[in-house]
């Protein structure tokens, strides 16, 4: 697969203040996210350049009671094989992927996973990848089911999308609210170094 993007970015992590303190420290990995409506599958999250998007998602998870306090990790991370969805390739290679999860599921008589929204409004974002997520996992688990020496595509280390979400920005706008680029790190080797940002508390 091609590479279009530079190979290091700056990152940033929402999640619970006690976590970031000892993912910091280097007491901790960050936590390898493996819910089955995550947006690019199992990995590490983190928004691209986007410290206040990912405030933003922390505190809607102090909302609802899920972390006590906010925080927020800067990280550079080096994509190294990156699965980038923005690489028509890529793009490509998940459609073939969903062709091939689909006739799994058709042929154990399986339906396909779909995405959802929070309450079920189909006018509303979908923002649980039930569908999504299982595509990205069906890809890596079929690359890994080759034998490494046989492999046409290697592993992939990231995973890398443009998410739009939200309400636009104003009448007929083309733009939303929350749109988005989110990365899933898959190996964590490619975290060069976290770090707190001078805008953080």
């Amino acid at each position: 697969m091609s590479r279009l993007a530079t190979s290091f970015v700056l990152a940033y992590h929402g999640c619970e203040k006690s976590v970031a303190d000892r993912a910091v420290s280097g007491e901790i990995d960050l936590l390898q996210s493996e819910k089955a409506y995550d947006w690019l599958g199992s990995g590490a999250y983190f928004w691209e350049s986007d410290y206040e998007r990912a405030l933003a998602w922390a505190e809607e998870k102090v909302a609802r009671k899920e972390y006590k306090k906010a925080a927020v990790i800067g990280a550079v991370v080096d994509l190294g094989h990156c699965l980038d969805l923005m690489v028509r390739e890529n793009i490509q290679l998940v459609k073939s992927a969903y062709l091939a999860f689909k006739a799994e599921q058709e042929a154990s008589e399986l339906s396909l996973p779909e995405n959802r929204s929070v309450n079920g409004d189909p006018d509303k974002d979908r923002v649980l990848r039930y569908l999504d997520c299982a595509v990205i996992r069906h890809l890596h688990t079929a690359i890994e089911r080759v034998p490494e020496p046989d492999r046409k595509v290697q592993t992939f280390d990231t995973v890398r999308g443009t998410f739009s979400e939200g309400d636009p920005l104003y009448p007929g706008c083309g733009y939303l609210e929350k749109t988005h680029v989110q990365i899933a790190v898959r190996n964590s080797d490619c975290i060069k170094g976290i770090f707190y940002p001078r805008n953080s508390n």
